[in-house]
C-alpha cells in the first residue's frame, strides 16, 4: 500500500491525458474542417505539460520532429490529446503526442486524428538552456 504522505513518483513515460477540448467554429479553415495550425498548437501545449513536469520549470519548444495528420477534426469534436515522454537529456526532452477526436455524443466515432513528436529545452529566467534536475526516485 502506498503511503499518502509519500506518493509514488508519476511515470512521465506513460501515456497520460494532457488536454481535453472541444473544437469550435472559430478554429476552422476555409473548408470547414478544424485548421491544422490549431491542432498543432494544442499538441504543443499538451506535450509541454509533460516537459514542464520533467524539467521542473520553464521549457521552450525547439523542434517538431514529426507531425502527421491522420483524419480531420470537425467542429464540435471532443478532442483529447495524450502525451508521454520519449527521452530526457541534459537540457532537452522529447515528447510524443497523440490526438484523438470524437463526435459528441457518440463514443463510437472516436478516431486517431494526429500524431506528433516535439522537442523541448529547459530554460532559465533569461531563456537560456539549463540542466534538467534529476531528483532521487524520479522515474522517466
Amino acid at each position: 500500500m502506498t503511503d499518502p504522505a509519500h506518493p509514488e513518483p508519476r511515470r512521465l513515460d506513460h501515456w497520460q491525458l494532457a488536454i481535453r477540448v472541444v473544437a469550435m467554429p472559430a478554429d476552422t479553415n476555409a473548408y470547414g474542417d478544424i485548421f491544422g495550425g490549431w491542432i498543432m498548437s494544442q499538441a504543443d501545449v499538451a506535450g509541454s505539460t509533460i516537459a514542464i513536469e520533467a524539467a521542473q520549470g520553464r521549457v521552450a519548444t525547439v523542434a517538431v520532429k514529426e507531425f502527421r495528420f491522420v483524419t480531420p477534426v470537425l467542429v464540435g469534436d471532443l478532442t483529447e490529446l495524450h502525451a508521454r515522454m520519449l527521452h530526457i537529456g541534459n537540457t532537452s526532452i522529447s515528447v510524443e503526442v497523440d490526438v484523438w477526436a470524437q463526435g459528441e455524443p457518440d463514443p463510437k466515432s472516436r478516431r486517431h486524428a494526429a500524431h506528433a513528436i516535439f522537442v523541448y529545452v529547459a530554460v532559465d529566467g533569461q531563456g537560456r538552456p539549463r540542466p534538467i534536475p534529476r531528483p532521487a526516485g524520479q522515474l522517466i
